[in-house]
């Protein structure tokens, strides 16, 4: 029976071909009901029914709306928590988005695991209320902030520091072809394992590349992708690469693996600097800097919180 099917959000978005940001912004505008299920958002078939067949009767709905532009109008104030949509694929967002819950009924948070340069552009689109980005400007040597002033031109954000990392390469154990740099993958033979574009770790390796003048074209697998850095660090431990990029953590989980670490990564979130995004920021600066979230994070090997919580960059 339809009621007992649900969907997932990647599901939604292959059914009514739509990105799953998309399928986000309908979740946290109320337009589509959704329920969460561990960390995975579900939406029951008979909701998706209603959903189109709303969709369907809009454009009568907007003719009508119309004719009666002059009428008088109530507005109902609901008391329904707001539905924030974070980005991001590291699990401190997880742990974030756990404290928002706790800390305020007045927000549902909304997890969606894409790279920091989508997240950006779907702040600028509106699907995003909290995007988390880690970023390398080469020429600068600074994270974030260009992309930022960049991607949100003229857009008022907060800048906030969640945490830092180290990256580098990850190698097999006992790294048989000696890889103690970036230059090194210029090695004649050496097979790459790369993450998707827009990713953190895709920008890292693409900004190395270009400082020290190695084509990407002549990159054996640089055309091979992983979705995250699990999947990296274990495409590099079953022998079918040699290096791919990413962070420390993966490394200690996934065996077979050595880890060489050549760069400490900021890792920020961004918040739209608006009237109603006011208790927003306030909530996330007060969870950052508590005692139990900090505690909770810092049980976390490979994190730096010497920073978090601090304002970086307000625009």
């Amino acid at each position: 029976m339809s009621e007992d099917i649900s969907y997932t959000t990647e599901e939604i978005s292959k059914l009514l071909k739509i990105s799953k940001l998309t399928v986000y912004d309908l979740i946290k505008k109320g337009e589509l009901a959704s329920y969460r299920v561990g960390k995975q958002m579900r939406v029951d078939a008979s909701d998706l029914e209603a959903y189109k067949q709303r969709s369907k009767g809009m454009q009568n709905t907007r003719e009508t709306t119309s004719r009666q532009s002059d009428m008088p109008y109530v507005t109902v104030q609901s008391n329904d928590p707001r539905s924030i949509v974070i980005t991001g694929q590291d699990m401190s967002l997880d742990l974030l988005a756990r404290h928002v819950e706790k800390e305020t009924p007045r927000y549902r948070p909304l997890r969606s695991y894409v790279g920091s340069l989508d997240s950006l552009i779907s702040m600028y689109n509106g699907h995003s209320d909290i995007v988390s980005t880690h970023l390398l400007d080469g020429d600068t040597g600074e994270y974030n902030i260009p992309y930022i002033r960049k991607l949100l031109v003229g857009t008022p954000v907060v800048v906030m520091n969640l945490l830092s990392r180290q990256a580098g390469i990850y190698v097999r154990h006992g790294n048989p072809r000696g890889i103690k740099g970036w230059n090194d993958l210029s090695q004649p033979g050496l097979r790459l394992i790369n993450r998707e574009k827009g990713s953190g770790a895709r920008v890292l390796l693409d900004e190395q590349l270009r400082l020290h003048g190695i084509p990407a074209h002549g990159l054996l697998g640089y055309q091979e992708e992983q979705t995250n850095h699990l999947g990296v660090a274990a495409k590099v431990a079953a022998g079918d690469a040699d290096a791919g990029v990413g962070i420390e953590k993966a490394a200690s989980i996934v065996s077979g693996v050595d880890f060489i670490p050549l760069i400490s990564e900021r890792y920020d979130l961004v918040i739209l600097k608006k009237a109603e995004n006011t208790f927003l920021i306030d909530t996330i600066a007060r969870i950052l800097k508590s005692e139990a979230f900090q505690k909770e994070l810092g049980a976390i090997s490979g994190y730096n919180l010497a920073q978090t919580g601090h304002i970086l960059f307000e625009s």
